[in-house]
């Protein structure tokens, strides 16, 4: 899953929204430095991605892609979920898409003392971009993509993956939702752990 997806599964606790959307940014020991309740969100980013990577719903939107994109196949899954997530946004939550997303980076700046530098720079690209509502419609996510694409080392070819969404749009969107309760019932379970 990608920030979105993270974000919301997070649910109201403000360590774990903070240790969910700083988790890639944080290696190894690291986890340490933090207060409890963000290592408990940097830990719950893991067993989300490890949960989602392993998953068969997921696997069957990769294997769709993974000609094309190799081993980015994944990342353009996680991004083509959360654009699902934004469009179904009343179906998982009461709360006004819109709020929610300024809501969300109104903590990221109350929290900005525990993000790390690469979490902090992206909180700057994330804010003048509007990323979250981004995800939204089918323009923000080809600049997502597109955005992806610069950032990666070796050539990925993501800022194509617009064209392949919009070819299979209801596969992955009912994928997508096969797999959503999935995740929701597991992160419930971790976080009463």
């Amino acid at each position: 899953m990608n920030f979105l997806s993270h974000l919301y599964l997070s649910g109201n606790s403000e360590g774990l929204i903070i240790g969910n959307f700083i988790a890639d940014s944080v290696k190894g020991n690291a986890i340490n430095d933090f207060p409890e309740e963000i290592r408990k969100g940097i830990i719950l980013h893991r067993k989300i991605d490890t949960y989602t990577d392993s998953h068969p719903i997921v696997e069957q939107s990769k294997i769709r892609l993974r000609e094309k994109y190799k081993k980015y196949a994944g990342v353009i899954v996680d991004i083509y979920y959360d654009h699902y997530l934004a469009i179904n946004w009343s179906d998982y939550s009461t709360e006004n898409f819109h709020t929610y997303t300024q809501n969300i980076y109104a903590l990221i700046e109350q929290n900005r003392q525990h993000l790390p530098p690469k979490s902090a720079m992206f909180t700057k690209y994330m804010l003048e971009h509007n990323i979250l509502s981004a995800y939204a419609n089918l323009e923000g996510i080809e600049k997502v993509l597109l955005g992806m694409s610069r950032r990666t080392t070796f050539e990925s070819n993501m800022e194509h993956a617009i064209k392949d969404l919009k070819e299979h749009y209801n596969l992955f969107e009912n994928e997508f939702k096969l797999f959503f309760p999935k995740l929701q019932q597991f992160v419930n379970l971790q976080i009463q752990i």
